[in-house]
């Protein structure tokens, strides 16, 4: 039974990683993370879930062991306002202490032209903005974020777990969403935040497996990938498309601020912490691995 297991972490792996080498050329060779107007981002993000897919497939397993009911949607609703409350928290502290400013008025201007609504004060346009923002932007998001989700979540995850404690399924599974970032990170532009790399790829190497104790414990609790799903949407949708452009970048903000910074890494760290002390409620989960 545990060869068994041992083989189809070992499987998903080889295939994930074997499938992410076309996009990791493909974005070395552009020399930038969207090149190809986004798409090869894009197609990376779905390897691990066609990875997934394969690996049912070569192990002759039912793909509802994945996760895709729904479950009860307060999992959703949880997972879609943890990243809108760490993202507020970490940016309202940024704005007031002065390490990043509000709001850019390039950006600002940007939107208040493509809303093409005429001069609204301010506080309306920003309102607009996060409306459309909170609500289109992370449905669309969902798309590209679920390939990724099928893999780790759905996948990975209970995969770990039949064999390891909650801690260690979030920290391994954790560990290798990170390193399956590091090509992305080493040999494309536009996505490390703009900090050195002595400083961006270590904190990014503790921030997932600290921010996975998120997506496991709601994986596990609730058998479905989907509060995982709005969870990398909202998380993805608020820092990058909202709080991060409208902050003026000085010379301090990339090393606090988004997702390369180290607030996010330090609130991590605490919902981590929050999270273990609540690991056995999963803990029967964990051992079965395959609520559905």
């Amino acid at each position: 039974m545990r060869s068994n297991q041992s083989r189809g972490v070992v499987a998903y792996l080889l295939l994930t990683f074997a499938l992410s080498s076309v996009f990791y050329f493909l974005i070395a060779k552009s020399g930038r993370v969207g090149g190809a107007w986004g798409a090869y981002i894009g197609c990376l993000m779905w390897c691990p879930g066609v990875a997934a897919l394969l690996c049912c497939k070569y192990l002759r397993r039912d793909l509802s062991t994945l996760g895709w009911n729904w479950g009860n949607t307060r999992y959703e609703i949880a997972c879609y306002l943890i990243p809108l409350g760490y993202a507020t928290a970490i940016y309202t502290v940024v704005w007031l202490t002065g390490l990043g400013g509000f709001y850019d008025r390039q950006f600002f201007d940007k939107f208040s032209s493509d809303f093409g609504l005429g001069p609204l004060k301010p506080w309306a346009n920003i309102a607009l903005y996060f409306a459309f923002t909170a609500t289109i932007t992370v449905v669309r998001d969902c798309s590209t974020v679920l390939g990724e989700e099928i893999g780790w979540r759905g996948f990975l995850v209970p995969e770990l777990a039949k064999r390891h404690t909650f801690a260690a399924t979030a920290i391994i599974s954790g560990l290798i969403w990170a390193v399956w970032h590091y090509p992305i990170l080493l040999l494309g532009n536009g996505y490390s935040g703009g900090t050195p790399v002595w400083y961006y790829l270590p904190l990014f190497t503790l921030l997932l497996p600290a921010i996975s104790f998120v997506w496991t414990w709601m994986r596990l609790k609730s058998g479905s990938i989907w509060p995982g799903v709005v969870l990398h949407a909202a998380h993805n949708t608020f820092i990058q498309q909202f709080f991060d452009p409208l902050t003026v970048d000085n010379s301090k903000t990339r090393y606090i601020a988004g997702e390369f910074g180290a607030g996010l890494a330090l609130i991590s760290i605490l919902m981590a912490l929050y999270f273990w002390k609540r690991r056995s409620e999963v803990a029967p989960v964990a051992r079965t691995a395959t609520q559905t």
